[in-house]
């Protein structure tokens, strides 16, 4: 992503615990310049006391919203009132929801229908409605795995929060390379990320535990990984193949 995409980031105070701040900042810088930066809740709530240093050391705006109503969320109307009004002032290229309630899920719609590239961050039990309503979405589980791993300067180990990729990531995978191949079999694996993304917002590398595509791809022993480029060029192109064996399952699972 370019940094000269500007995004608002919006943080539902209510719903996302406040550790790993700055990892979810760093993680968004990745894909442009946060140029907004609020946190909505009550602030007269005990429970939001532990946001209330991250937000200076972070520069996120707190924005006061009173719970008026028992067993009404305030703070979700709020966020989205304030996320209509900077879309239409033209300032921003793309949204970050941090939430893990599906009620933000019609918002990160209607951002994406005015063009906006839409980013969500949220946990794991985030319901998969509001994931796919995304163009991409981070679980706030592998930020704190990778803060974790980083301070104890140790190779990560596998977590309860770390999956095991399985046969159905595998076949999205194939599925992806086959749609983008050329005659011989071979896509671009740039590409090929490009279009898993489009498929599922939520799929990551780090999820499976690794930092990238390629390693990923490579562990699964199921698909062909060639390099490109000049001899003594350090840009390489990286493709990728179906195996026959990997493209004869796929096939048969579809006649299936």
């Amino acid at each position: 992503m370019s940094e000269s995409i500007n995004i608002a980031v919006l943080i539902d105070g209510d719903n996302v615990p406040s550790a790993n701040v700055k990892e979810m900042m760093e993680e968004i810088a990745k894909y442009g310049n946060p140029t907004i930066k609020r946190i909505y809740g009550d602030w007269t709530r005990p429970g939001l006391n532990k946001w209330k240093n991250l937000l200076l050391e972070n520069a996120i705006t707190p924005i006061q919203q009173y719970g008026y109503t028992v067993g009404k969320n305030a703070t979700d109307s709020a966020m989205i009132i304030d996320a209509m009004d900077i879309l239409y002032s033209n300032k921003v290229n793309g949204f970050c929801l941090v939430s893990s309630d599906s009620d933000f899920t019609r918002l990160a719609t209607r951002l994406r229908e005015a063009g906006m590239l839409v980013l969500g961050i949220g946990e794991r039990k985030t319901p998969n409605p509001f994931i796919a309503a995304c163009d991409k979405f981070i679980y706030i589980e592998i930020l704190r795995n990778q803060s974790e791993s980083n301070k104890l300067e140790v190779k990560e180990k596998e977590s309860p929060s770390v999956e095991k990729i399985s046969k159905r990531e595998i076949a999205l995978i194939a599925s992806s390379i086959r749609d983008l191949s050329d005659e011989d079999g071979w896509a671009f694996l740039g590409d090929v990320g490009s279009l898993i993304q489009k498929k599922r917002p939520n799929f990551d590398s780090r999820n499976y535990g690794f930092e990238k595509l390629t390693p990923l791809i490579h562990s699964t022993g199921e698909f062909e990984i060639e390099k490109r480029g000049a001899p003594r060029s350090r840009n390489k192109l990286i493709f990728v193949k179906n195996k026959e064996k990997q493209e004869r399952k796929t096939r048969g699972a579809k006649k299936s």
